[in-house]
């Protein structure tokens, strides 16, 4: 299976992973053959980039099949979760968060980070994917923190629900496709006091969600908001949650402009390593995510194109690769792989 931008997708190709709608239904499913329309109104969505077969690439497995099953049930509840955290229904947001806790045990029992991402998302189901891409993130940083089987799913609460408070902004200020004003953009730096406001009504919300939704764009350094707290004084939780929600934010596209290579969105995490955010957690963050996902083609500085089969640990921009054509022609040639770490020399030059 390969990640493919959409660009570059033949008629008659086959699609090789679901792609959902915003309330958790599928919207083309995978095995169905890729037609000149769907193409055309796949692009019409906003999808970028579509994974399709190949048989050279069968022997990359790229889906969590239990994970994405669990992912689109948690999409399907995601209106429900809001409208029951929102309104204060301290049953009804118990058993409709029950969903979130299957999706945390699945990850502690079997997650495999390299199968948990990189969702293909139409500009209509941005909005609960995000929440629920950072959930995930942040389980998989939490895990790789030691954090206790208790204080994940605590933590994984407070990253869906990070963004609660933007239901009392303006929708005009949330989806303006250009610059804030003064005014619009300190009304945007409410919505974390707003969210903790509204989860204050719920009693089934510990303090440490509070404090993880109120101080998850708090900086280390202090340059933060709503109240500029440093260090120590922010939630352990909204310093791992401000990454994973900086970095699934950038990678994907929004109204206001378009994605970051994900070496540029890796690098923005790195560099803000000390001031931003939080030293260790970065750390943990490079240990934990690679930045090319697997099946993905790149191309590397000594000119040769190839597709991402495998990671390398503790080596994130490194990965092996796989070459299956001429990149001039693209001729097809008999395959064969290379792996960077072995070649210190070549570097990934560009996504394409």
């Amino acid at each position: 299976m390969r990640l493919e931008f959409i660009n570059r997708v033949k008629v008659d190709e086959i699609l090789g992973r679901n792609i959902f709608t915003n309330d958790g239904s599928i919207l083309l499913r995978t095995g169905v053959k890729l037609t000149k329309q769907y193409i055309e109104k796949l692009k019409d969505l906003g999808v970028f980039y579509v994974y399709v077969e190949d048989a050279r690439l069968d022997d990359i497995s790229i889906e969590d099949e239990k994970l994405s099953d669990l992912k689109a049930i948690t999409m399907k509840n995601m209106a429900r979760i809001m409208k029951n955290v929102t309104v204060g229904d301290r049953k009804g947001t118990k058993e409709s968060l029950a969903v979130v806790e299957d999706l945390v045990n699945h990850i502690i029992e079997m997650g495999d980070v390299n199968k948990s991402l990189y969702d293909i998302q139409t500009f209509d189901n941005y909005t609960y994917l995000h929440s629920i891409d950072t959930g995930i993130m942040a389980i998989f940083l939490g895990m790789s923190m030691n954090l206790k089987e208790s204080e994940l799913k605590e933590l994984s609460i407070g990253a869906i629900l990070h963004d609660i408070g933007k239901t009392k902004v303006p929708k005009d200020i949330i989806t303006k496709p250009g610059k804030l004003t003064v005014e619009e953009f300190e009304e945007i730096k409410k919505h974390p006091t707003y969210g903790r406001n509204i989860l204050e009504k719920n009693f089934s919300i510990s303090t440490e969600v509070l404090k993880a939704v109120e101080h998850h764009h708090e900086r280390v350094d202090g340059n933060g908001y709503p109240f500029g707290l440093t260090s120590n004084e922010i939630s352990k939780f909204a310093k791992i949650i401000c990454i994973c929600d900086v970095y699934d934010a950038v990678s994907n596209d929004r109204t206001y402009r378009e994605k970051f290579n994900p070496s540029d969105a890796y690098e923005l995490i790195l560099a803000g390593c000390g001031n931003a955010f939080d030293e260790e957690i970065v750390q943990r963050f490079k240990e934990t995510f690679s930045v090319f996902p697997l099946g993905v083609c790149l191309r590397l500085s000594n000119g040769i194109e190839g597709y991402v089969i495998k990671q390398n640990k503790n080596f994130p921009d490194r990965p092996v690769i796989r070459v299956l054509y001429e990149a001039e022609t693209r001729k097809p040639i008999k395959f064969y792989e290379i792996d960077l770490i072995l070649y210190q020399n070549i570097v990934v030059q560009s996504i394409i």
